[in-house]
């Protein structure tokens, strides 16, 4: 099935698998911030996002290091701490996330200084009538197609505000062309027998994934999380080492004696030594007590570069997850009647 191109192109009528493919170019968008860029003495950053757009928070949470604390809140309400000295960021590819924009008032009322990262809505209304920073989003099929679109800018006002160390700009170029040439050995065209991702997805059919990542690749595994959820509207769970070790570790063990899931373990070198030792010793500990889990070893040089490689490669077994299960990648039909029935 994976390998018929036109079943393929029949089923992803929106080309999930193309956009997949061609997201390093997403790190190289250029982006003019509108509005008055005027960020002073920022002490700290609050990101007020959901879902995918703050998911683009979580990467930049683990790179490139900052010089000031950075907090990400998928809530409808702000940290008590929040005041004058703080660079609210409001993000939401839609511009209409209800959590974000209750957050966004609070941070206003609380005199923090704001910016905007928008794809259009109710946001891009706000920060074009007030004057506020502002990136607005290229259009893409849906939010967690432009994770990287929404990286790239949050990036960008972070600079402005003086919070990062150094110049983003070299490594980021790098790992985007590293990312372009890595998602070929994973395109439709290439065989399963000779495309990791088809196989894998393949493993994963018709079982609840659980994916485990460390510190390094947390964001990614959340990623993982999301793309299965939305691509394949398949059942995932993510967890986190090591705190996987203090209480998820021995639910394992015991009950429910059939376990119907697939384990998802996402590596990289960059990971504290104990973090990795504690991977080896959970996959021997576990042996026979659960699933033996799919490795997926990180590739590239850099933090960023094992970051985008393992969120890439799960976004394309996502995809092929739901072309196995019969289903178009990019519609999320449930989310959006869920939205209709909130908003009445």
């Amino acid at each position: 099935m994976l390998d018929d191109l036109k079943y393929i192109h029949e089923k992803d009528a929106a080309d999930a698998l193309g956009i997949a493919e061609k997201q390093g170019q997403q790190l190289t968008q250029d982006f003019t911030i509108q509005g008055t860029v005027d960020f002073k003495n920022v002490h700290n950053v609050v990101y007020g996002a959901m879902g995918g757009s703050a998911l683009a928070a979580s990467l930049v949470n683990i790179w490139p290091k900052l010089a000031k604390p950075f907090e990400v809140v998928r809530d409808y309400d702000i940290p008590g701490y929040v005041d004058d000295d703080t660079l609210f960021i409001a993000a939401s590819y839609s511009g209409n996330t209800e959590e974000t924009l209750s957050a966004l008032e609070q941070a206003e009322a609380k005199g923090a200084q704001i910016a905007v990262i928008a794809g259009g809505g109710k946001l891009q209304e706000v920060a074009e009538t007030k004057g506020y920073p502002f990136i607005l989003l290229p259009k893409a099929a849906q939010p967690r197609y432009a994770v990287l679109y929404n990286f790239k800018a949050v990036l960008l006002l972070l600079e402005k505000a003086g919070l990062l160390k150094e110049d983003f700009r070299p490594e980021l170029e790098k790992a985007a062309q590293f990312l372009s040439e890595q998602t070929k050995a994973w395109r439709p065209d290439v065989a399963c027998r000779d495309n990791p991702a088809k196989q894998l997805a393949q493993e994963l059919i018709g079982k609840s994934v659980v994916v485990y990542g460390g510190p390094k690749l947390a964001a990614a595994a959340y990623k993982w999380k999301i793309s299965i959820n939305e691509n394949a509207k398949h059942v995932a769970w993510v967890g986190y080492i090591p705190e996987f070790s203090h209480n998820e570790f021995i639910g394992w063990s015991e009950q429910p004696k059939d376990k119907p899931y697939a384990v998802v373990d996402l590596r990289s070198s960059f990971e504290h030594p104990r973090v990795l030792k504690r991977l080896e010793i959970t996959a021997r500990m576990l042996s026979g007590r659960r699933p033996e889990p799919h490795v997926v070893e990180a590739e590239g040089e850099t933090v960023l570069e094992h970051l985008l490689y393992t969120t890439a490669f799960g976004d394309f077994v996502s995809i092929y997850l739901a072309l196995l299960n019969g289903l178009n990648p990019a519609p999320v039909d449930l989310v959006e009647k869920f939205k209709k029935e909130m908003s009445q």
